[in-house]
């Protein structure tokens, strides 16, 4: 012995002398040297006796040994590795070593603490699996690698890793398979049995008594997996796959999102230099949001820009800002985005592929089965199908909560390729004109639920009748859902000249825009379907339909100019067209407009040329339009300074609602009249009248509420967070907060508004 080291073969032994002669217990031997107290106390007694060169390394720095010792402990543990393979003696390992680390990897730190945690809990009867699965381009492999490398100290017998050639025509059996780490754990050729099952028998027969770290890499399916799993022992295995392998039981998942825009730039400033990366931070920011925030999309941008430094990274950014060229610019050497997407899209049935394409074809962010069973030519239940098998492929991403679907960028930006590529100009012109009418069919069936002229006992026009939203909440749920789509089949019915289609759809949705006035998109529907009047020939539907535009002009989008010229307009075509009610609105739009824009005495003047052209129809809908003009005449006369006469035109127009409408449904009528109860309560606040005006404003915002109408109920509160401020009452902070977020939320210019009566009334309190 040379100072208290043993001289003993026997590493295990070793170990334990050289642990007690540094005063160390087990736990903190293996915490300083990066290894499991488990792995460590397998060394000491013996069961692990010949550990990896760099187990023995980290344990040798973590007990402060001089060369010498080192050199002895490494000795010992050499003694119990497997000896080579000579020609008559036994066999050797296969090496199935692990790839290369990248040095440059980038974030993951949560997968990869879970991972360690794992790593720490495996045991003779809890053998760990962990699947690594997701969509291509995620960098599953580069992660596991990574985890791999991070996690080999705490399996000292061994670190295996297998390609098992999922992606290809032919996958890796598993009886191949199973060949291979026979081989790798120092099975002889001769010595591996000639049946899958014999060799899996085997393999789980010697994986028991070691603690080892494999990788499967680019799994297929659950069969290719099942037999390669150990079924007892300290080990841990990571699979990684495109598929989801669901059908794996007792497995751990590890879920890889896509990278945070900060991490992105992160990875690409390791990879190109953070000097490159500071002197155009933006163009960063930017190349990161181009490339999807998708690893190996940001590793090839990367790559690209290494091998040319003298290339700005802006110069990059202008390249990809084009999406007809961002995959052709998203490849370096043999890394493409294209391929990897490619890859995965020749493994699909026919069925699968043809619908993956044909909903790249589907607007907005999302589709529904539905959407995605129009466009492929499938029945509801295929397209279900479909989307549920590429959700598994890692081809789409599925909503947590309702049915609906996603592509990323870059992955659509392929999809629509092969839409051009296999299907051509006449089939996808065919697939959206088919997804159009079959949308504005349904959007309009839909909107009808909130239209008080039509006749709900008529049939509704919905393409399937038996699928359609039943009932004005259901209906509601899908116009929301679906908007982007059926705005997206509003345009190509426009564009391809569908004129009556178009103009029947926006006349539709005319009371249901009512409920969502924070809806900008009502100014193209209504200028489309305007459009399309005029296209018709059509005096008396133009009218109509200008005077919906200057409405959302004037509410959605609060643009009192672009209101006024509509306004004035439709004012042209129903004389031209001498409808009196069209005149009548037309005047009360443009008011709205001139008030907007300061012009007090001649909106004035046009409301009460507007109340008297109306006043004299008999027509319901002229009384409907009388209300809403008595309403803005009100409005205006409470803020040039006269309240009283403000009061009387409210209190007239609620004598009209009290009286009812003919023809009308008296939940209509409750509305208009909850209208006016609104105005009443802010002329008598105007009057300094406060106690008088809570109850009117109260009842205003619980019809608005139950009616769901954010736009109108947000008003109401914020209308009476203001009068219970004034009256000191103990509701009216919290009032006024939830009015001022809630209009923030439906960004209207009244959230100014809310911000500074709350303001005012933090102000009284310091004051008082």
């Amino acid at each position: 012995m040379r100072g208290g080291t043993p001289s003993t073969d026997d590493f295990g032994q070793r170990l334990r002398v050289l642990r007690a002669r540094a005063a160390l217990s087990q736990e903190a031997l293996a915490h300083a040297a990066g290894v499991s107290v488990r792995a460590l106390a397998d060394m000491e007694r013996g069961r692990t006796r010949g550990p990896q060169r760099r187990t023995v390394r980290a344990l040798a720095d973590a007990l402060g040994l001089d060369a010498d010792e080192a050199a002895g402990l490494e000795e010992s543990a050499a003694l119990g590795r497997p000896r080579p393979r000579t020609a008559e003696g036994p066999a050797v390992p296969v090496a199935l070593a692990l790839p290369r680390d990248i040095q440059d990897f980038t974030a993951r730190d949560a997968v990869l603490a879970r991972l360690q945690d794992l790593a720490g809990d495996t045991g003779p009867h809890r053998p760990v699996v962990a699947v690594v699965a997701g969509q291509p381009g995620l960098g599953k492999t580069a992660f596991a690698v990574h985890a791999a490398h991070r996690l080999a100290p705490h399996f000292p017998d061994g670190q295996f890793a297998l390609d098992l050639h999922g992606m290809d025509a032919e996958p890796t059996g598993p009886r191949d398979a199973l060949a291979r780490l026979l081989g790798a754990v120092g099975v002889a050729d001769g010595a591996i049995p000639a049946g899958t099952d014999d060799r899996a028998g085997l393999w789980r027969s010697l994986a028991a008594e070691r603690r080892l770290l494999l990788l499967l890499d680019n799994a297929a399916d659950e069969a290719q997996i099942g037999p390669l799993l150990p079924g007892a022992g300290a080990s841990l295995t990571i699979v990684t796959s495109r598929q989801a392998l669901a059908g794996l039981t007792s497995v751990h998942r590890c879920d890889l999102a896509l990278l945070r825009r900060e991490e992105a730039v992160e990875m690409l400033t390791r990879i190109v230099g953070p000097e490159r990366v500071r002197a155009e931070e933006q163009a960063a920011r930017d190349l990161a949001d181009l490339c999807g925030h998708l690893p190996l999309a940001v590793r090839i941008a990367g790559q690209r820009l290494l091998s040319r430094p003298h290339e700005r990274l802006g110069k990059l950014v202008d390249r990809l800002a084009a999406e007809g060229r961002r995959l052709d610019g998203l490849q370096a050497g043999n890394l493409r985005v294209r391929a990897a997407f490619a890859l995965s899209y020749r493994q699909l049935p026919t069925q699968a592929r043809t619908f993956l394409r044909r909903a790249a074809l589907a607007a907005g962010a999302d589709f529904s089965p539905e959407t995605g069973a129009l466009l492929a030519g499938l029945t509801l239940d295929e397209a279900v199908a479909r989307a549920e098998e590429l959700t598994d492929a890692g081809l789409l991403q599925s909503d947590p909560a309702v049915e609906r679907y996603r592509f990323h960028d870059l992955l659509r930006l392929y999809a629509a390729e092969q839409v051009e590529a296999e299907d051509g100009p006449e089939v996808r012109d065919a697939a959206l004109d088919r997804t159009a009418r079959w949308m504005l069919r349904r959007a309009a069936a839909a909107a009808l639920h909130f239209d008080a002229d039509h006749d709900h006992t008529a049939p509704s026009g919905d393409p399937d009748p038996d699928g359609a939203p039943a009932g004005r909440e259901a209906a509601r749920a899908w116009l929301e859902a679906e908007r982007t789509q059926w705005l997206a089949a509003l345009r190509r019915a426009h564009d391809t000249g569908r004129h009556r289609q178009v103009l029947d759809t926006a006349e539709a949705m005319h009371w249901f825009s009512d409920l969502n006035q924070h809806w900008e998109q009502w100014v193209e529907v209504f200028q489309r379907s305007s459009d399309s009047a005029r296209a018709l020939g059509s005096r008396r539907e133009e009218a109509v339909h200008l005077n919906y535009l200057a409405w959302a002009y004037n509410l959605c989008v609060h643009d009192p100019r672009a209101a006024l010229v509509s306004a004035d307009a439709a004012l042209d075509a129903a004389r031209d067209s001498e409808d009196g009610l069209q005149q009548g609105w037309a005047l009360g739009y443009g008011a709205g407009a001139l008030q907007r824009l300061g012009r007090l005495a001649e909106a004035e003047t046009r409301l009460r040329e507007a109340a008297g052209c109306l006043a004299g129809q008999g027509a319901p809908q002229a009384r409907l339009a009388e209300l809403s003009t008595l309403n803005a005449l009100g409005i205006l006369l409470r803020q040039t300074g006269r309240a009283a006469e403000a009061l009387d035109i409210h209190r007239r127009g609620e004598r009209i609602c009290r009286a009812g409408v003919p023809g009308r449904a008296a939940e209509l009528i409750a509305f208009y009249h909850a209208v006016h109860r609104q105005q009443i309560g802010n002329d008598l606040a105007a009057l300094g009248r406060w106690q008088e005006a809570e109850p009117p404003l109260r009842q205003a915002l619980d019809v608005f509420d139950a009616a769901q109408m954010p736009s109108w109920a947000e008003q109401a509160r914020l209308d009476l967070g203001q009068v219970l401020g004034a009256m000191g009452h103990p509701e009216a902070r919290e009032t006024l907060l939830a009015a001022r977020d809630a209009l923030a939320a439906l960004r209207s210019p009244l959230q100014a508004e809310a911000a500074t009566a709350l303001a005012e009334l933090g102000q009284t309190a310091t004051d008082g």
